[in-house]
């Protein structure tokens, strides 16, 4: 059984929890910079980061076992050294040493810019709660996996990574919210809200700022901490994504560095623009950036399509679970089919919320499809019904 399965109701549940106490406490209000206050929780935000998360987890289920493979084959040839799986000291040890690696995993993705083309999904919310917490990218797997090979080498077991890689995973939901205050002593040794707040925001102060999955340590150690000022955030990015839909949410980035590689004169300049730092390449440096004057990106969503948009996000929820459920008894051909068909669901329902008419075709052409999808999946999949 997939963890992610018992985990996603879990996830869902304290989201409308944290909701729920958000518009309680404060009546879904904080402050913000320039005075004035902003809302905690934003219907089609919320949505898009959950549909985001959704679409990582139908990306991944295919890349999955080749890179997890991959860190078995290293360990079989180059491991150095054996771990014991009943030892709780080799488990304590594999997590610590997980979390260093993600730490520069982590740093890397911000500091490069075609990492960070793929890890910017994570940051494009401009709100700041726990479905921030689920907008996964799709691509990152394509460079995160080779940060870890060094564990393999030093024998740590297959068995034992994949766990502690969802152990360090599962930890850091906790820390994207804005309702715990600052932890005292806590701060300084873990990974916490108040030092992730810094980590999304786009003030000056909190760019490339605190990487730590769970020791926050790591920044002190490697000079890249930053204490949570007491001043109100501003979260998102420099290069704003302007949409909901979760395709451009995870491409919009790689479309600019296109632009800009195509744009760039000479192969020293093209690699620039592919490898240098997201903050700037070719010399240049990141802009100023005025929190009083930063306004969200928000949608007016009118109470009919919400009820819509709410019921086939509960079914896109479900369907994930059942295509994670089944994934690996199907051929791949089907996995690509009810992979597609949800894909087309999750940019529809998204569309819908931001009025583009072309979101209803596209809906209405799903559905249409949907007996035939039944049909391609009845063979592995007559157990559903």
């Amino acid at each position: 059984m997939n963890p992610i399965l018992y985990a996603i109701p879990v996830f869902l549940l304290t989201i409308a929890i944290e909701c729920a106490w958000a518009c309680k406490l404060r009546g879904n209000q904080t402050p913000q910079a320039g005075g004035g206050t902003r809302r905690l929780y934003d219907f089609a935000d919320t949505i898009g980061s959950i549909q985001i998360g959704v679409l990582s987890r139908i990306a991944v289920a295919f890349p999955r076992l080749l890179t997890v493979g991959i860190f078995f084959l290293v360990h079989q040839q180059f491991a150095v050294a054996t771990w014991d799986l009943q030892s709780p000291l080799h488990w304590l040890a594999a997590l610590l040493i997980y979390d260093f690696f993600y730490y520069w995993k982590h740093r890397a993705n911000h500091e490069v810019r075609l990492m960070w083309a793929g890890h910017i999904t994570h940051h494009n919310s401009e709100y700041f709660n726990l479905s921030t917490a689920l907008r996964q990218s799709s691509t990152t797997f394509i460079f995160d996996w080779m940060f870890y090979l060094p564990m393999a080498v030093m024998g740590v077991p297959v068995q034992m990574f994949v766990v502690v890689a969802l152990i360090d995973l599962l930890y850091q939901f906790w820390v994207h919210t804005e309702l715990i205050p600052k932890m005292g002593w806590f701060d300084r040794i873990f990974a916490s809200p108040s030092n992730h707040r810094v980590h999304h925001g786009q003030d000056e102060y909190c760019v490339d700022k605190n990487y730590g999955g769970i020791l926050i340590l790591w920044d002190r150690v490697f000079g890249t901490f930053q204490e949570e000022r007491d001043q109100p955030i501003a979260y998102g990015v420099r290069t704003p994504l302007q949409s909901f839909n979760p395709l451009w949410g995870n491409f919009h980035y790689y479309a600019l560095i296109w632009q800009d590689f195509r744009a760039a004169r000479g192969w020293s300049a093209k690699i620039e623009a592919l490898f240098a730092p997201p903050s700037g390449w070719l010399g240049e440096k990141l802009g100023s950036f005025d929190a009083a004057n930063f306004k969200r990106h928000e949608v007016l969503v009118s109470p009919g399509i919400r009820r819509y948009v709410l019921v086939q996000h509960a079914l896109n929820v479900a369907g994930v679970c059942v295509f994670l459920l089944f994934f690996k008894q199907w051929a791949p051909w089907q996995g690509g089919l009810a992979a597609a068909w949800m894909v087309c669901g999750l940019v529809a329902t998204t569309a819908l919320m931001e009025a583009r008419r072309w979101g209803l075709w596209l809906e209405v052409g799903r559905w249409l499809t949907a007996p035939l999808l039944a049909v391609a999946l009845w063979g592995l999949g007559a157990a559903w019904f």
